[in-house]
């Protein structure tokens, strides 16, 4: 794997309706099993030599926490919304590709990475390209996450203010791809206690 995409953690948010950390729930017993160490496990398929986890309100008790080797960095701005931790991390990791992989979308496996990766390969790398996975539900597409920005659409987020959605950056992606995927975990949303139980109880 080449070491040109990044892997980026978003973990910036504060988790109010859950009650406590979203990155550090645990989902699986025993060592590794938060939703943060599960998420870096499965992205580790990407071969990223440091990993970025983006934080917010929860920064300090998820720098603790971190697995070694991995750079965790504060959004300070992160109650305005996702786009500035993206921000964050196209700043961070300049002229690189970023896979994009929300905390509360925890339970992704590696295979769906490697199939992302794979994808983004066959096409080209495209600088300004934006690829998502989808799940197919009645005949209609379903995406999800973890979501992979070329290094140029990356930094056109430049021009966006912070609280302006990230989806609407798609309209700027060329070309824009979605890849057909069989795991469900990528409409997962970690939201509150019953999401919590809901995950905890999947099969492995």
């Amino acid at each position: 794997m080449s070491p040109g995409l990044a892997l980026v953690v978003l973990a910036a948010g504060a988790s109010a309706r859950l009650g406590e950390p979203k990155a550090l729930v645990r989902l699986r017993p025993g060592a590794g099993g938060t939703a943060l160490e599960l998420l870096l496990a499965a992205g580790a398929v990407l071969e990223d030599p440091r990993p970025l986890v983006v934080t917010g309100a929860d920064h300090d008790a998820i720098a603790r926490a971190a697995p070694s080797g991995v750079e965790v960095c504060l959004n300070e701005g992160w109650s305005a919304g996702r786009t500035g931790s993206v921000q964050r991390a196209a700043a961070l990791r300049p002229g690189r590709d970023l896979c994009l992989a929300p905390v509360d979308v925890p339970l992704v496996p590696a295979l769906v990475f490697a199939a992302l990766w794979a994808e983004w390969e066959e096409s080209g790398l495209p600088e300004r390209g934006w690829l998502a996975p989808f799940i197919l539900e009645a005949g209609a597409r379903r995406f999800g996450h973890p979501v992979i920005l070329g290094r140029e659409l990356a930094a056109a987020l430049k021009a966006f203010p912070p609280q302006r959605p990230l989806h609407e950056l798609r309209a700027h992606a060329s070309p824009l791809l979605g890849l057909a995927v069989r795991s469900a975990s990528v409409l997962d949303d970690l939201d509150t206690p019953a999401d919590l139980l809901r995950l905890r109880a999947r099969p492995t």
